[in-house]
Order: structure tokens, then sequence, then C-alpha cells
């Protein structure tokens, strides 16, 4: 399992804006290489994943998510070149339960860190309402205090 993280080129803010292009270039992903989308948040500049693959490595997955998405928002702006990313990402590989537990965290916390929310209930592009209904999370979590979170997330 890995965690990513991913930021569009001069931190032009793309994704929330286009996140239906976004959408359709995570499923374009997923057709051509076999991962799981474990947590998962979409801000307007970056996002952070942890997936977990047994076919493609972390790069591949990475490749294939932001080539399709670029190609997408290219024809959506009738242009023909231009970055959508910065070259690089982030990651790192989940080394256990804990490790997990604190990605995921940072996953779903991440909105109200960045003051786009006051609670991670209210950011829709966010894996943080899937795990609510299966109690995962209480439904205020991140609201009644801050949530301190420590380690490097690639940001």
């Amino acid at each position: 399992m890995s965690f990513l993280t991913n930021v569009t080129l001069d931190r032009q803010p793309l994704l929330v804006e286009h996140i239906d292009l976004f959408n359709l270039a995570v499923e374009t992903a997923r057709g051509r290489s076999a991962f799981d989308m474990v947590a998962w948040v979409v801000l307007p500049d970056h996002f952070h994943c942890v997936i977990e693959s047994t076919t493609d490595s972390p790069s591949e997955i990475t490749r294939r998510l932001k080539l399709s998405f670029s190609t997408r928002l290219r024809n959506r702006l009738d242009t023909r070149s231009g970055r959508a990313w910065q070259y690089r990402f982030w990651d790192h590989v989940i080394r256990s339960q804990d490790d997990l537990n604190r990605h995921i965290d940072y996953i779903h916390y991440n909105p109200v860190k960045h003051g786009l929310v006051v609670s991670p209930i209210k950011w829709p592009h966010s894996s943080f309402g899937k795990y609510v209904p299966e109690g995962l999370y209480q439904a205020d979590w991140g609201i009644r205090e801050r949530i301190a979170l420590e380690g490097s997330f690639g940001e």
C-alpha cells in the first residue's frame, strides 16, 4: 500500500473546478492498472490518496492518472499543449496499521487544514463520507478540536 501526493503545476487550482475530469481520469487509470483507492481527497491544487495494487507500481498508476487528466483538460480548454502537473510526486510505502491510520487521518483532515471547510464531512471530494457510515469515523470528527498530525505528507 502507498500514500501518494500529486500537485498541479504552479499550484494552479484546476482539480476541483474540473473534478469530473479528475474522476474520469481515476476510472481510466483503474481500467489500465488494477488498484484500489483506500482513501483519497482532492483539493483545488493537489490530491492525496492511499492506493493498493498488486500489479502496477505507484509511479505507473500516477503516470496514467496524470496523463488522462491532462489530456482531458487540454481537450476541454481547446489547447494542444501545456502541463497540468508538477513532474514529481510524493510517495510513501505504508508500513503498519498505525502508519495507515495516520495517513488516512491526514487525507481526511486536509481540507480543514487548508481552510476550505470547518469539518471533513463538509468536503465533498474525499472518501471521508464513505468512512462515516462504516463506523470508522464519527461525523463530527475534526470539528471539536484541531487534529495534529505529524510526519511528512509531500505538500
